[in-house]
Formats: C-alpha cells, structure tokens, sequence
C-alpha cells in the first residue's frame, strides 16, 4: 500500500499517486483512482468516467515534461481473468521509452521503499506547483497532429 505521501494530485473526484509496484521498463509510474469506492470500470459512474480520464491526462502531461520520456501508456484492468488483482478501481499511467518492451517485460518489477515513492511524489508536486500545473492539451509538446510526428495513425473512417 502506498503512504499518503505518495500522493501527487487530489481533487474532489480523483487522486494519482505514485504507484507502491514498480516496473523496471517504466519505474515511478502513478495509479489514478477515484476518490470514492469504485470496484472496476463496469460500475464506474458517467458523472465521474470524465473527470477520472482528465486526471489521467494530467497525469501523462505531467509524466512526460517531468521524466522526458517519449510517451505514456494507460492500463486498467478488470476482474481476475482481466489480471485486476485490487478491488478498487485505478489506471497506471506508465512513463514510456522507445524500446522498453513494458509489456514484454511486465514480471520485471521491484518494490521501491517509502522514502523513493515519497521521493517520487514530491518531485512531481514541485513541477505542478512550477509550471502551473496542466497545460491544454494543444499547449503540450506531444499535441502536434500525427502525420507531423511521422506517424499516419489517422483514423480512416468518419466516426458516426
């Protein structure tokens, strides 16, 4: 379980903190949760699916400008077929890097002590309070379109 000084973002809907299980491939990854029980994403309510995936976004913004990584991976599991293996609902947001095979590599993992977790937190609160926090998703160094980024991941067909 995670200290309370893990904690790197409260609001009235959701906290993230940093994770108590780290992967080596992506270490100092946060788990995003809703501030009130939720068992898995089946019960999570439409009011509160939202402001749990903003934090969720923050979060990666934040991940990306804190860590330099070249992009952010969001997983959430639900039921034991599903790996869920806490009965809580939560999403990690993985820092990731060209190359490190996280889900390859995903047994690969440690257990950071408290003093690294709190660490991890403090560091991550500082760069909010530093850079005013969140940046518009088009004010992120990641919001160019894809086919500028060398990428053709368009979507092919018109949504209905």
């Amino acid at each position: 379980m995670s200290p309370a000084e893990a904690v790197v973002f409260r609001d009235e809907h959701t906290v993230a903190l940093v994770s108590g299980k780290w992967w080596r491939a992506g270490p100092g990854h946060l788990l995003v949760i809703p501030a009130t029980h939720v068992e898995n994403l089946y019960d999570l309510p439409d009011d509160l699916a939202g402001p749990l995936l903003r934090t969720a976004r923050r979060m990666a913004v934040l991940l990306t400008e804190v860590d330099g990584c070249d992009g952010t991976s969001l997983r959430q599991h639900n039921e034991p077929a599903g790996n869920q293996d806490v009965w809580h609902l939560h999403f990690h947001v993985f820092p990731r890097w060209k190359g490190d095979d996280l889900y390859e590599r995903s047994g690969d993992t440690l257990l950071p002590t408290k003093d690294e977790q709190i660490a991890r937190a403090e560091a991550l609160r500082n760069a909010i309070q530093r850079d005013d926090a969140f940046p518009d998703a088009e004010q992120h160094r990641y919001s160019t379109p894809t086919t500028e980024k060398g990428c053709d991941h368009r979507w092919s067909h018109p949504l209905p």
